[in-house]
C-alpha cells in the first residue's frame, strides 16, 4: 500500500518535544514524511511546494494558518491531525475544507488528563484552604486552632461545581468520583440522567455558582460563553469560595473578576487569563488570593509525548483506511468559532 504523504506544520521546536524517537519512527512507517521538515510559515516557495504535495497535515501549536490564498495549492489534502485541542485553528475557513471532504482529528483527549489532574489537585487544596493557610502560617508562625479555624472547610461532603461537560470536564468528573463530594454540573447540552451517569447533579448555572465551595470552569470559548462568568454570577459565589479556570480566560469577565477578588471575598486559581499573560500592571499579579500559573495545566515535559503518540495513532488509522478515533467536525468548528 502506498503511504500517504504528510508534512509537519507547527512551531519547529515542538516536533522533538512532542514526538520521541519511537513516535517519529512509527510516523515514518505510516506516512511518507520528512520529519526534519517543519512548516513554520506557508508563504515561501519551499513551504508552498511541501503543502501542495501533502495529503495529511500534521499540525500543532503555533501552526501557520492555511488561508484563502493557499487553497489552490491544497488539492491533495485529505486530512488534518492536530497535536492539540482544535485542528480547525490552523484553517482560516474550516468549512471550505469540510466541503471538500477533508477530515480532521485532534489530541484533545490525550491532553485532557493532565488538565483534569491539575484541576483535581487545586480543588482538593482549595477545600482544605491550603494556599490561604500557607500564607497565614508563614506570616503568623503560630499554629491555628484546628477545631475552630476551619469551620466549613475540608473535602468531606463539600459541594463542587463543574461548568461544562467538555472532554476535560468529563475527565475531571471521573477523577472526582472516589471523593465524598457533592458534585454539581452545568451543561445545557445534557439531560439530568446523562449528568447522573457522569456522577453529578445537573443544575442551572446560577444555582451552581451560589451553591459551590469550588467552581471549576471547563466550557469552550464561543460567542455564547464569552464573559459567561460575569459580575452577577461572581457575586453569587459564597464567601470563601474558589473559582478555578483551566478553560479559557475569555469565559470570565476579567474586570468583574478582579473587582470581586479585590474585596478578598473569594479566591481564584487561574491557569488562563484574558489577555494571556495578564497586562504587566494587572492586579492579578499582586492579589494574595489569586494563584496564577502560566497555562501549565495541560501537557508539559514528558506528558507531551502522550500527544505525539495520539497523533501517530490517528495517522496510522488514516493510512490504513480506518476512521479516526477522535475525529473533529470541521464544519461545526466553523459555526462556533470565536472571531
Amino acid at each position: 500500500m502506498t503511504r500517504p504523504r504528510a508534512v509537519f506544520a507547527m512551531n519547529p521546536r515542538l516536533v522533538r518535544a512532542v514526538f520521541d524517537e519511537d513516535a517519529l519512527a512509527r510516523l515514518r512507517r505510516a506516512a511518507d514524511i520528512d520529519t526534519e521538515l517543519v512548516l513554520g510559515e506557508l508563504d515561501s516557495a519551499r513551504s508552498r511546494d511541501a503543502l501542495a504535495g501533502a495529503e495529511i497535515l500534521v499540525a500543532g501549536w503555533d501552526a501557520p494558518v492555511v488561508r484563502a490564498e493557499h487553497l489552490p495549492g491544497t488539492e491533495r489534502l485529505r486530512a488534518v491531525v492536530y497535536a492539540g485541542g482544535v485542528a480547525a485553528t490552523c484553517l482560516e475557513d474550516p468549512a471550505a475544507f469540510a466541503a471538500r471532504g477533508v477530515v480532521a482529528a485532534n489530541a484533545r483527549t490525550a491532553n485532557s488528563g493532565p488538565v483534569a489532574e491539575y484541576t483535581l489537585a487545586m480543588i482538593l487544596l482549595a477545600n482544605k484552604r491550603v494556599l490561604t493557610e500557607e500564607r497565614r502560617y508563614r506570616a503568623s508562625r503560630t499554629r491555628p486552632d484546628h477545631f475552630g479555624a476551619y469551620a466549613g472547610g475540608g473535602n468531606y461532603r463539600q459541594t463542587v461545581g463543574i461548568v461544562g461537560a467538555s472532554t476535560v470536564g468529563r475527565a475531571l468528573l471521573a477523577l472526582l468520583r472516589p471523593f465524598d463530594l457533592d458534585v454539581l454540573l452545568y451543561d445545557p447540552t445534557l439531560t439530568a440522567e446523562q449528568a447522573r451517569a457522569l456522577g453529578a447533579r445537573l443544575v442551572p448555572l446560577d444555582e451552581l455558582m451560589a451553591s459551590s465551595r469550588v467552581v471549576s470552569l471547563h466550557q469552550p470559548l464561543t460567542p455564547a460563553t464569552r464573559g459567561q462568568i460575569d459580575a452577577g454570577r461572581l457575586a453569587l459565589m459564597p464567601d470563601g469560595a474558589t473559582l478555578v479556570n483551566t478553560a479559557r480566560g475569555g469565559v470570565v469577565d476579567q474586570e468583574a473578576l478582579i473587582a470581586e477578588l479585590r474585596t478578598g471575598r473569594i479566591d481564584a486559581v487561574l491557569d488562563v487569563t484574558d489577555p494571556e499573560p495578564p497586562e504587566p500592571g494587572s492586579e492579578l499579579w499582586t492579589l494574595e488570593n489569586v494563584v496564577l500559573t502560566p497555562h501549565l495545566a495541560g501537557s508539559l515535559g514528558g506528558e507531551l509525548h502522550r500527544l505525539g503518540d495520539a497523533v501517530v495513532d490517528e495517522v496510522e488509522r488514516f493510512a490504513a483506511g480506518r476512521p479516526f478515533a477522535h475525529p473533529e467536525d470541521l464544519a461545526a468548528c466553523a459555526r462556533t468559532r470565536v472571531r
